[in-house]
């Protein structure tokens, strides 16, 4: 029996690095049967045949998981936006960092194409409220040095929505990667997806990246009952305040004696991440529990 990560999974086939080689795998139909599916960045052990494939035996135990894109075991999202075309949804970037958040997953926010608009305003916003941040230009290179120092020795998972340059910045990490990228539509201010699949790659022996398919990838799937019970603790900036709201349950959208409201007013917290916050709430309020176990047994 042998340890390894799978690196890729495509076609019902699960590429499992194991140190010596990268062995093609198929999953042990108990894994159906259970309705498990190996992901990407999983550790598993592997039965290796003698035509050279293999089959997944066991999944260990995993530290986080994603349903959408699937993958397993990131130690940190790295949200590339973008203030030049197309400009990002701050609410789209918001989105993710709760459910990095409510995932117990780490986040930096990487802004691309520097060279062409300033992202000093979303800068101090996320450094403010406390997330790593990088400008970086995938057409010059300036930043993917601190880019790199933030990601080394870690498994990171790049995403963002198309057309930011999620592909662009892995290749100029890395150049060897080789992957397909396209240019934005001047029609539509947006790209087209390349990457078609979750995959796993090296940049050295100790870090790890995964590129992604766009936020449109982190659908409702994702924003769960979990995520509605967790949903102000998933917002980092509000935690200074939470707990001095008048009342127990406070749900920081309209209450009298609401301290995070105050803090708000006050200019302590962003507005726009108090209206992503909203929005967020809004989505999730009309989640009831009896719907949210019908979905998870269909």
């Amino acid at each position: 029996m042998s340890r390894g990560i799978i690196e890729k999974a495509l076609s019902g086939f699960y590429y499992v690095n194991t140190g010596t080689r990268m062995v093609a795998c198929r999953a042990r139909g108990r894994f159906r049967k259970e309705k498990i599916s190996p992901l990407v960045g999983d550790w598993v052990q592997v039965q290796e045949l003698s035509d050279g494939s293999g089959s997944v035996e066991a999944i260990e135990p995993r530290k986080c998981a994603f349903l959408r894109p699937a993958v397993a075991n990131i130690d940190q999202l790295v949200v590339i936006v973008s203030q030049a075309v197309p400009v990002s949804d701050p609410y789209l970037i918001d989105r993710v960092c709760a459910i990095a958040e409510l995932k117990g997953c780490g986040v930096v926010i990487c802004i691309n194409k520097c060279d062409l608009e300033s992202g000093e305003s979303l800068e101090e916003l996320y450094c403010r409220v406390g997330y790593p941040t990088v400008q970086v230009s995938a057409e010059t290179g300036e930043g993917m040095e601190k880019l790199y120092e933030l990601i080394s020795g870690k498994l990171s998972a790049f995403t963002g929505n198309s057309g930011v340059g999620k592909s662009s910045i892995l290749n100029r990490l890395h150049p060897s990667l080789g992957i397909e990228t396209r240019a934005v539509s001047e029609k539509l201010g947006r790209g087209r997806h390349t990457t078609r699949h979750v995959e796993l790659f090296r940049l050295n022996e100790r870090t790890l990246v995964v590129d992604t398919p766009g936020f449109s990838s982190f659908d409702t799937a994702e924003l769960n009952l979990e995520l509605k019970k967790a949903l102000p603790e998933t917002f980092r900036d509000f935690a200074p305040y939470r707990d001095a709201c008048q009342f127990v349950g406070c749900s920081h959208t309209k209450e009298k004696g609401c301290a995070v409201l105050r803090a708000l007013e006050e200019g302590k917290i962003a507005r726009s991440r108090h209206e992503s916050y909203m929005r967020l709430y809004e989505e999730l309020k009309g989640l009831k529990e009896w719907e949210a176990k019908g979905k998870e047994k269909s």
